[in-house]
């Protein structure tokens, strides 16, 4: 799979809300109402990570849970990024904040 370009990337962030591009990777930060709240959204996106066979590196900070995707074996941010982070999105803009 190839890396897309910085343009490529740009266009995608368009459609992308949140969603930014910092050291060679899409990163995202959400806030949510309690600790546990964050911790189930980042089991239902491991589930979905692990059907993708595509893993996010997340870091949890009591309320706010970012997650950082790029295809490290590619060396970049690729199609499988910003698939992930549509899925993402889906989970976290689902849940009730």
């Amino acid at each position: 799979m190839a890396v897309l370009t910085d343009d490529e990337v740009d266009v995608a962030l368009q459609d992308l809300d949140g969603w930014e591009r910092t050291e060679g990777a899409l990163r995202r930060s959400v806030e949510f109402p309690a600790f546990l709240d964050g911790i189930e959204a980042v089991r239902r996106v491991a589930e979905r990570a692990e059907e993708h066979d595509h893993h996010p590196d997340i870091d949890i900070r009591w309320q706010t849970v970012t997650f950082v995707l790029v295809t490290h074996s590619e060396g970049g941010i690729t199609q499988k990024d910003l698939q992930m982070a549509r899925e993402i999105d889906a989970i976290v803009d689902d849940d009730d904040r």
